[in-house]
């Protein structure tokens, strides 16, 4: 019986219902030190005075550890904590250690009462970043796409600024002749779209504890974190040691969506060489907020142009990212995206990465693309309404095609568009009559697809069973996949299959969870893995039962000669003849490998139909459908569940969700009182529509589904929300005060 393209519960699903789940805050070593951290309370200010004695004085405090003793260690671990000048609101200035949390907190307010600050003028917004008097953010604004490249995106070669300014990066594509284009549009959409810092909303606040042995000088980090080797080699950066002295043990995460790549791991084990004890790091919600990398803000200003028979002639855009303190916005993935979608004769896509004195930006799922998206998608529709034409039939005109260049200039692989927007057009929500104040929105998204080499092993055990052992961080049901791949090809139930993710010392290598590529590159590794396992007992059962290869099938957990069904061996009594004294046989051991390097580009689409209260501007979501090229639904619900919850967040996008700050850089939304999540009673029932084009390389044609369906939410929804009021939101997110109190056409 095939066990892929069913339904299978997941393998975690129980101990994370019944709060069995371990998670790295639930740790405890003997002789564990607590930290809390002393965080700046200015978005750029010089330490003028930090005196210890106070905290020290505290009971229970046992050090209190600044950028100069973190200088001890070299190699730039001082940069860890800030000194003598900061950067941000929240950014780490010292460390309070403490026998206890009590005595860390009690210790941090005491230090906080003794430290002064110096506050100095600060760049705050994109457009007082760009005054040609701005102060620089930062000396030297080297290119850092981190996060974009961990998630593992096409990343090209960034123009560098002539000269010292806030910005630190830029990328720009073109074809043909832009002003051509233009000069030849009778109708022209000229917009300016914003969106918000948005927090990647995990219910987990980063953790670590970082312990290092007395004998060996082993550092090991105990984290939730999506990618543990990447993490290794970045924490042995910082603190400038081998990585082979670099242990990660990752724990069960609870939510990352990008927010837990590296964070406070390297202090953790900077603080646990300094004081040769452990030291657990767990965040407070209020310092998660403050002290953390969310999505960046964007102003995107776009003119698209069209003849009046609806033929797009031009698109010129400029992405500005506001990237905090650091550069590394995700600025050709969101070019990419905006740009490439449709095929459009003219296009000028330039992107910047701006400096502002805000924590520095990080990944959040599909990095860069909610937002080049929201203003691509938002224009289309605009585009369309202008033109009298229907907006899905708009889209399917000038929906590219594999084959189709992209703004690189490179094609298009196989991808499922026109198959996603068909799917819109026939659903029937699309004829549903509307009443007044309803409207219908449609929004399409695309992600280019995550590449990294992966490699995965699977032993045979002597009982039948079989485990898979991965470097893969499981953040979404990931492990249950690649135990289904290995049951498939192996011939056995998926319950005779164990898949271990086991810590860098011990797990071949595997890519950051992010990026929808874990399941089309290390599932891949998997399959070859479990099928070079599966070759290795044929060859035991073809000699010890003297038969053909090609004659031996495995079924039931047994390898049988066809039509002969009393001629067989148990998968148990294989194993067993490969792993015991004056064995003939070598045990069984797959090993698979994979370096591939063909993205599968994933693409969803979303229709909406919303009702919004003339009165009040409170927008009632009251259908949704997503249709979205999967490739092929190894476990169909887990593929669903991830739409359903990017559905969540992209209503998070579009109507809720802002980090918030005051005129002098004071977070104003620093807790889950002040920022707003989703509930349960706002995201509507979703119906999933699964379109499988098989990829080329991934697992039976699997590809990545997790960035796809977080993309077009936003725009989808405000596309609704214009055709129910009149109104075209173009800022992100649209609340019911702006709704209620916009001018109605």
């Amino acid at each position: 019986m095939p066990v892929v393209g069913k339904a299978h519960r997941r393998t975690d699903g129980l101990e994370k219902i019944t709060g069995a789940a371990r998670y790295t805050e639930d740790l405890r070593l003997p002789g564990m030190l607590h930290a809390r951290l002393l965080l700046s309370p200015y978005p750029r200010a010089r330490i003028v005075r930090l005196d210890r004695s106070p905290a020290l004085a505290t009971p229970g405090v046992a050090a209190v550890v600044t950028a100069d003793d973190l200088a001890r260690l070299g190699n730039g671990a001082s940069r860890l904590l800030a000194g003598p000048f900061t950067r941000y609101t929240g950014e780490p200035v010292a460390v309070v250690l403490g026998e206890s949390e009590t005595a860390a907190s009690d210790g941090l307010d005491a230090l906080r009462a003794s430290v002064e600050f110096e506050s100095l003028t600060a760049v705050l917004t994109i457009d007082e970043a760009l005054r040609e008097d701005a102060p620089l953010v930062r000396e030297s604004a080297q290119t850092e796409e981190d996060d974009a490249e961990a998630h593992a995106t096409v990343v090209l070669q960034e123009k560098k600024a002539e000269r010292p300014s806030n910005v630190a990066n830029r990328v720009a594509f073109t074809r043909g002749s832009i002003e051509d284009g233009l000069r030849q549009a009778e109708v022209v959409v000229r917009r300016t779209y914003t969106t918000s810092r948005i927090h990647q909303g995990y219910l987990e606040p980063q953790a670590a504890v970082a312990f290092v042995d007395p004998v060996t000088g082993e550092v090991t980090i105990y984290t939730s974190t999506q990618g543990q080797f990447y993490l290794r080699a970045e924490t042995a950066k910082r603190l400038g040691l081998p990585q082979q002295q670099v242990r990660i043990v990752p724990m069960t995460v609870g939510g990352a969506f990008g927010g837990k790549i590296v964070n406070f791991q390297p202090l953790a084990a900077a603080l646990a060489m300094l004081t040769r004890r452990p030291v657990r790091i767990v965040l407070t919600r209020n310092e998660d907020f403050l002290a953390t990398e969310p999505a960046p803000a964007s102003r995107i200003t776009i003119e698209l142009g069209a003849t009046r028979e609806g033929v797009l002639t031009a698109l010129r855009a400029r992405i500005e990212f506001d990237s905090g303190c650091e550069p590394g916005a995700p600025l050709t993935v969101a070019s990419l995206m905006l740009g490439g979608y449709y095929r459009i004769p003219n296009l000028a896509v330039e992107a910047v990465d701006v400096l502002t004195n805000k924590p520095a930006a990080g990944a959040y799922r599909a990095p860069g693309v909610p937002q080049a998206t929201f203003a691509i998608e938002s224009a289309m529709s605009e585009m369309a309404l202008l033109l009298g034409v229907d907006p899905i039939a708009f889209r399917l005109r000038h929906a590219s095609a594999p084959g189709d260049p992209m703004p690189h200039g490179r094609p298009w692989p196989n991808m499922g568009l026109r198959q996603v927007l068909e799917a819109l057009d026939a659903h029937p929500v699309r004829r549903r009559p509307r009443r007044a104040g309803e409207g219908i929105g449609v929004a399409i998204g695309g992600w280019p697809g995550g590449l990294e080499s992966a490699t995965a092993c699977v032993r045979a055990s002597t009982d039948g069973t079989f485990q898979i052992v991965t470097g893969a961080v499981d953040i979404t049901g990931t492990a249950t996949t690649m135990g289904l791949i290995a049951a498939e090809i192996l011939g056995v139930e998926p319950g005779k299959v164990q898949v271990v993710t086991a810590d860098t010392n011990q797990a071949p290598y595997a890519g950051m969870s992010g990026g929808s590529k874990i399941t089309y590159t290390v599932g891949e590794a998997v399959r070859r893995a479990a099928d070079d396992a599966r070759r290795q007992i044929l060859a035991i059962a073809s000699d010890h039962l003297e038969a053909r290869l090609e004659d031996l099938e495995i079924a039931e957990g047994r390898v049988r000669v066809k039509g002969s069904p009393t001629a067989a061996l148990s998968l148990a009594e294989i194993a067993a003849l490969s792993m015991k004294f004056g064995a003939k046989y070598p045990p069984v051991f797959g090993q698979g490998s994979t370096a591939i390097t063909r993205q599968a580009p994933g693409f969803a689409g979303h229709l909406v139909r919303v009702r919004v209260d003339r009165e009040t501007g409170a927008v009632t979501i009251l259908d949704y459908v997503v249709a979205q090229d999967v490739g092929f639904a190894i476990n169909p619900p887990e593929v669903e569940g991830q739409i359903h919850g990017a559905v969540a967040q992209g209503i998070g996008w579009a109507l809720l969700e802002q980090v918030v700050y005051d005129e002098y850089g004071g977070l104003l939304t620093g807790t889950l009182a002040d920022y707003a999540l989703p509930r349960p009673s706002v995201v509507p029932p979703v119906d999933v529509v699964l379109i499988e084009l098989p990829s080329d390389e991934g697992p039976f044609g699997a590809k990545g589904v997790g960035e796809p369906p977080v993309i077009p939410g936003a725009a989808a929804i405000v596309n609704a929300i214009a055709d129910a009021t009149g109104v075209r939101p173009t800022s992100l997110p649209v609340t019911a005060r702006h709704l209620a109190l916009a001018p109605r056409g």
